[in-house]
C-alpha cells in the first residue's frame, strides 16, 4: 500500500454521541468547548490590566449568544440554498453546521463593547485581552468541521490529505475521495496568530484596540487564501466567492484600523478628583479606565 493513502487523514466513524436519548453533536460540543477556553483566557488577561474578571462572565453571557445569532444569520443570507430543506426549524439549524464567523464577529464585538461601555470600562483594553481568546476559540471550532466533513479544500492526493465519505462530497467531486483540510490549515493559523498576538502584547509597545485590528487583519489576511482552495457551496461574485472579497475588505480595514490607532496620540491621564464632602468620597480609577480586582 502507497505510504500516500496510510498518511491520509481518515473521515471520521462518526458525528457524535448519545447520552440518554440525547444526541451530543461533536461540532456544537467544539464550540462549547471553544468558548470556555475563550472565556478563561480572557479573564486572565483582562486580570493582568487590573480589570474585574466578573464583567468578563458578563459580557461573555451576552456577546456568545449574539455571535450564534449573528453568524447564523450571514450564514442564512449568504448561503440560503444551504439551508436544511424540509424543516420549519431550517434557518436555526446550526448543529448542523453554518455559523459565518464574520456575522458572528461583528454581532459580537457590537454586543460586547456594549456591554464594556456600560460597565465603564475601557473596550478598547477589553479588544486586546479577548482577541487571542477568540482565535483558540475559533481554533477548537475547525475541529466540529472535521467531524460534520465540511469545510475541506479542492481535491488532493497530499499525504496528509483528508478521506471525505461519498454523502459529503460536493456535485461534480464524487470521484474524488481525499481533499484539502483546509478547516485543520485554519486551526494550525489560528494558534499560531494566537501566539503571536500574546507575544506581540509581552513584547511590543501596542496601543489598544491594536491587537484586536491585528487579529481583524491577520485572519481575514488568511481567509483570502482558504476561500480560493475551499469547494463547499457559496455564493458567488464576479465568478469568485463572496467571501473572498469579505476577506480583502477585512484585510484593509484592519491594517488601516492598526495604523490609526498607533498613530493615535495617547489620551491625558484623568487627573484624581479630591474627596468632596459634599458628594462623598470616591475610590479614582486608573488611568485605562478600568477598575481593580476587589479582594
Amino acid at each position: 500500500m502507497p505510504l500516500s493513502v496510510v498518511l491520509h487523514i481518515p473521515s471520521p466513524p462518526v458525528n457524535g454521541f448519545y447520552v440518554g436519548p440525547l444526541f451530543v453533536h461533536f461540532y456544537g460540543l467544539m464550540y462549547v468547548v471553544g468558548i470556555t477556553l475563550a472565556v478563561i483566557i480572557t479573564r486572565r488577561r483582562w486580570r493582568a490590566v487590573g480589570g474585574d474578571v466578573t464583567l468578563v462572565t458578563d459580557v461573555a453571557t451576552w456577546a456568545v449568544p449574539a455571535g450564534i445569532i449573528g453568524g447564523r444569520i450571514y450564514f442564512d443570507i449568504t448561503t440560503p440554498f444551504d439551508i436544511t430543506p424540509h424543516t420549519w426549524y431550517g434557518p436555526l439549524a446550526v448543529w448542523d453546521g453554518g455559523l459565518g464567523i464574520w456575522g458572528g464577529i461583528a454581532a459580537g464585538a457590537a454586543v460586547g463593547i456594549w456591554r464594556v461601555h456600560r460597565a465603564g470600562a475601557d473596550w478598547r483594553l477589553m479588544a486586546d485581552a479577548v482577541a487571542p481568546a477568540l482565535l483558540v476559540a475559533q481554533a477548537i471550532g475547525r475541529i466540529g468541521n472535521y467531524f460534520n466533513q465540511e469545510l475541506f479544500g479542492k481535491p488532493s492526493t497530499l499525504p496528509w490529505a483528508l478521506e471525505v465519505a461519498p454523502a459529503h462530497r460536493p456535485s461534480g467531486y464524487l470521484a474524488f475521495s481525499t481533499f484539502q483540510p483546509s478547516f485543520l490549515y485554519e486551526l494550525i493559523f489560528d494558534l499560531a496568530l494566537a501566539a503571536a498576538l500574546v507575544w506581540l502584547g509581552h513584547h511590543r509597545n501596542i496601543r489598544p484596540p491594536g491587537l484586536f485590528a491585528l487579529y481583524v487583519a491577520g485572519y481575514s489576511a488568511y481567509r483570502i487564501f482558504e476561500e480560493t482552495i475551499r469547494i463547499d457551496s457559496s455564493a458567488h461574485f464576479l465568478g469568485l466567492r463572496l467571501n473572498f472579497f469579505v476577506a480583502i475588505v477585512g484585510t484593509v480595514a484592519g491594517i488601516t484600523w492598526f495604523v490609526v490607532t498607533q498613530r493615535r496620540r495617547p489620551a491625558p491621564e484623568p487627573a484624581e478628583q479630591a474627596p468632596s464632602s459634599a458628594s462623598g468620597a470616591t475610590e479614582p480609577q486608573s488611568a485605562t479606565g478600568v477598575g481593580h480586582d476587589q479582594p
